[in-house]
């Protein structure tokens, strides 16, 4: 059979590939009209909670059980009135939050390490109602119903739990309500949600409180992550919905399921779980309007103002803020009202209900006090994120009308850009000096201040007065562990800006808290962090020793694991920081427009650091970045000397790779160097990296070591070699070395390479290849280089060209084909290799051509023919291709689709 790629216009693929906006007609649809009803009764085997309205109808309307009642302004009806009606403000564009914000997964750990508990925690575990399914078909009725079931399940209360026995409970509910979704129980999956919410409502154990609302919200998270997806879905047939979709994307059927969501949750009857509940899946009111979030959020902070425990509510503010982060950073007037509110539980703390509470739990204000820090710090942070400095002006005004708030305080530190802090640093310590040491132990403040100096520098004036004030309260903290913790921040700033004399003397600080009692022996994670950073600011090792306390301070250091752990830290970190500081210098070194001194530059480092592969490696790299800013100052029109200059780069390169230990390394870098000399028109360069990388393929071997471990290189190879076929399609013919002449090589390097035994990897190449034929067989490339000939130009559709590309397709198909054979029954992998073939020939193929068409009807069949192919991934496939029909010079896929049929799974 003879192989012909189709021709492809790219732009116009590029035009159709755009989505069409398309007008969503409702007609007289509102989730609330009044249902018409029969009194037919409905099959016990229906699902229960199916949202479907329709039904013949030969009876009055049903009355509606909360207009009767209500003047229309009831949660439903908010719900109802928000799903049809636009508020004429035009809103603003929403802000992504960056990868400079900190997020709440990586606080998780450090909450549920630092807020532990020996007392003994109790539970109430959902164990499901044993009413039956109501068989009335009134769809309001029947909601109600269900509702009332979602707290009258039955309960079982497990007692006497340890911490992980708790956790380990939290996590069997999170399984629970997953299995539950699963298996389309949504109301018990909303049962299990709700009954996790009222444990918030527990603070019989309240050190516990700020780990035990991590474990929940994790549960809240996966329940709003499931519902959002459910109506995704529900919007994704026939095609799938963008990031950026509105609401007149969404269908009628995902409207109603969302708004009934919204329905069950707004008839809880406790505050606590309709507020958490709520906000869990307060993302999916993308479904529904434009204002639905803008105007929910106002909704669910006034609501916490009913919730009268000031802890409890404080982590409930500190949940709404997360949840409004994810889906609407930029409304930050929500969160600002959640902070304003937040001010005013700190009053609550000396009201007689939370004394007697402490009181009852044997918990000081100090400890108790500390319990807020991880809400009060999100929520600061949330409203800190990348705003101004004015605004910390502001927050610090606050703090000093309400008495120098410490817990406020510390967490506006923790909160602000370090820069902002550190250029009021004089100022923060004031304050600090001010606040009451019961309510809030002034060393936490201290180590939130330190924190911001590690990141960035006060005024040079300030700075010793700054450490002499800030030690005179870390000397005197008595605990050891409190005192080691705030000590090894402070070191930091010590030895980032004084001499060895102030480290001196902050070591000596610290031998004297450490040793009476052993007290180093619990302490060694933060001895190794100050050691770290001692080593990471002095170099020198005789002035490290010159430090009269040093080598007292590795004394502390008794412990045989930990002694050998330090020594390695203090050898390693020398050595690792000479070649850093070696390194940088290649990076950070420039000689202006002196490219050939630079050059020089680079040859003589080579000699001199010659062992050292990692500064080798960025010898290489820096070479080549040299090569490129030469082609951008001449914008690629080479003079003789700078051509000669870039040959001289690339000569460097192929000399100084070979000497790389690392096979990756030096065959990442020849395919590298070799794109640089194609891009510097430098032909005979590129050809001969290339061709050395071919060279190198079959001294790759089978196993590589990763962190330690023996890992496969086969995925190591394989992005490998696709990035080498992507960059073949712009490398012209040598004019000595015949057709195609790279690509064959790679091919039969490909083919006499040891792969794995029952690897599949070989005809993964082979498929990968022929779209880069195809590729090659067009007028006009995808791609190219400016000044530089490929294949398209040389040969100018020749067909000779043409027929040694059908040739080598044709082998390589032909390869496949019998590989598919040889695999006989084993559909796992037999399958997704002809599923793979099918989509190539598909997208590059001319399935005008009877034979190719017919190849891929059987690779379409035998695919499917066990039914493990992706359902959806098939159903999509047949959707594009019936849209690709469409087409005027597509229309022969018509036929090929006619012949395509999904087979269930068996």
């Amino acid at each position: 059979k003879r192989v012909r790629s189709s021709a492809r216009s790219y732009d116009t693929e590029l035009q159709r590939c755009r989505p069409e906006a398309a007008l969503v007609e409702f007609g007289d649809y509102h989730p609330l009209k009044p249902i018409m009803v029969t009194d037919t009764k409905t099959r016990h085997g229906a699902r229960k909670g199916s949202t479907s309205s329709s039904s013949s109808s030969s009876s009055s309307v049903a009355p509606d059980p909360l207009s009767s009642m209500l003047d229309g302004t009831d949660p439903l009806s908010m719900f109802a009135a928000a799903s049809v009606i636009e508020a004429p403000r035009k809103e603003k564009e929403e802000e992504a939050v960056g990868p400079d914000f900190e997020t709440w997964s990586s606080k998780r750990g450090e909450i549920l390490a630092r807020f532990t508990t020996t007392e003994k925690l109790s539970i109430n575990l959902f164990m499901g109602s044993d009413r039956g399914s109501s068989a009335v078909s009134e769809k309001v009725r029947t909601r109600l119903e269900e509702l009332d079931d979602l707290e009258e399940g039955s309960q079982k209360e497990l007692l006497n739990l340890s911490q992980q026995e708790y956790a380990n409970r939290i996590e069997e509910l999170n399984q629970s309500l997953k299995e539950a979704w699963a298996s389309d129980q949504k109301v018990k999956a909303l049962k299990i949600v709700i009954q996790c919410s009222k444990l918030l409502s527990d603070t019989s154990v309240i050190q516990f409180y700020p780990s035990k609302f991590v474990l929940i919200t994790d549960i809240l998270d996966t329940f709003g992550r499931l519902v959002y997806d459910r109506i995704w879905t529900m919007c994704s047939d026939p095609r799938p919905l963008t990031d950026s979709f509105t609401v007149e994307d969404v269908n009628d059927t995902a409207k109603e399921t969302c708004l009934n969501w919204f329905f069950k949750i707004a008839s809880i009857r406790e505050l606590l779980p309709r507020l958490y509940v709520e906000a869990a899946i307060l993302k999916c009111n993308r479904f529904l309007n434009k204002c639905g979030i803008p105007e929910t959020l106002p909704r669910l902070t006034a609501m916490i103002r009913g919730i009268g425990d000031p802890l409890v509510a404080a982590y409930a503010r500190a949940y709404l803020c997360r949840v409004g982060m994810e889906v609407a950073p930029h409304l930050k007037d929500s969160l600002n009202r959640n902070f304003f509110d937040l001010l005013g539980t700190f009053r609550q703390v000396s009201s007689d209900s939370v004394q007697n509470q402490l009181v009852l739990q044997r918990v000081e204000v100090p400890e108790y006090l500390t319990l807020y820090s991880p809400a009060v710090n999100w929520i600061l942070q949330c409203i800190a994120y990348r705003a101004p400095e004015p605004l910390l002006t502001e927050m610090t005004e606050r703090c000093k009308k309400l008495g120098n708030n410490a817990l406020l305080l510390n967490s506006v530190m923790r909160a602000f850009r370090p820069e902002f802090v550190a250029a009021r640093a004089t100022d923060f310590i004031g304050m600090i000096k001010d606040c009451d040491e019961a309510g809030f132990p002034k060393h936490l403040l201290f180590g939130a201040l330190g924190r911001s100096l590690a990141c960035a520098d006060p005024p040079e004036s300030e700075r010793l007065t700054i450490l002499n004030e800030a030690w005179k309260v870390i000397t005197k903290v008595c605990s050891p562990q409190d005192y080691v913790i705030c000590a090894e921040i402070w070191v930091e700033f010590t030895c980032r800006h004084f001499s060895k004399r102030e480290v001196n003397t902050v070591l000596a600080d610290v031998i004297k808290h450490m040793t009476p009692d052993r007290a180093f022996e619990d302490a060694y994670p933060q001895l190794q962090s100050v050691i770290r950073k001692i080593l990471t600011y002095f170099h020198d090792f005789s002035l490290l020793f010159s430090m009269e306390r040093f080598l007292p301070f590795l004394d502390m250091f008794q412990k045989d694991s930990v002694r050998v752990e330090v020594q390695s830290l203090k050898n390693e970190m020398f050595l690792l920081c000479d070649k850093k500081k070696v390194t940088n210098v290649f990076i950070k070194v420039s000689f202006g427009r002196d490219f050939e001194q630079q050059l020089s530059f680079c040859v003589e480092a080579r000699a001199t650091f010659c062992n050292l592969e990692s500064v080798l490696v960025q010898l290489i790299h820096t070479v080549n970045q040299l090569a490129m800013e030469t082609s951008r100052v001449m914008r690629g029109n080479h003079s003789r000397k700078t051509a000669a200059f870039v040959r001289a780069c690339a000569a460097y390169s192929f000399i100084t790779i070979p000497s790389l230990s690392s096979i990756f390394s030096r065959l990442s870098l020849y395919l590298l160097s070799g794109q640089v000399a194609l891009a510097n028109q430098c032909l005979s360069q590129a050809d001969a990296f290339l061709k050395a990388a071919v060279s190198l393929l079959p001294e790759v071997p089978r196993s590589i070591s990763v962190e330690g471990k023996l890992r496969s290189s086969e995925s190591f190879l394989m992005d490998f070699i696709n990035n080498f076929l992507a960059t073949l399609l712009v490398v012209p013919d040598h004019p000595e070395h015949g057709v195609l002449y790279l690509v064959r090589g790679l091919l039969n390097m490909v083919q006499d390479y040891t792969w794995e035994d029952n690897s599949d990897a070989k005809v993964r190449v082979y498929i990968s290849a022929l779209p880069l034929l195809a590729a090659m067989s067009q007028e006009t490339y995808l791609y190219s280089i400016p000044k530089v000939d490929s294949n398209e130009t040389l040969y100018g559709g020749d067909p000779k060209f043409l027929s040694e590309i059908n040739k080598l397709s044709e082998t390589l198909i032909g390869q496949i084909l019998d590989h598919l054979k040889a695999l006989g029954r084993d559909e796992v992998r037999q399958q997704p290799l002809a599923f793979s073939l099918f989509g190539v020939l598909l997208a590059h193929g001319d399935l005008r051509n009877n034979k190719l068409s017919q190849l891929a009807v059987n690779l379409w069949n035998l695919s499917h023919k066990y039914g493990h192919c992706e359902t959806r991934v098939s159903v999509r496939t047949l959707e594009c291709m019936k849209h690709q029909a469409q087409q005027a010079d597509m229309t022969h896929l018509s036929d090929t689709v006619q012949r395509l049929a999904l087979q269930s799974r068996t």
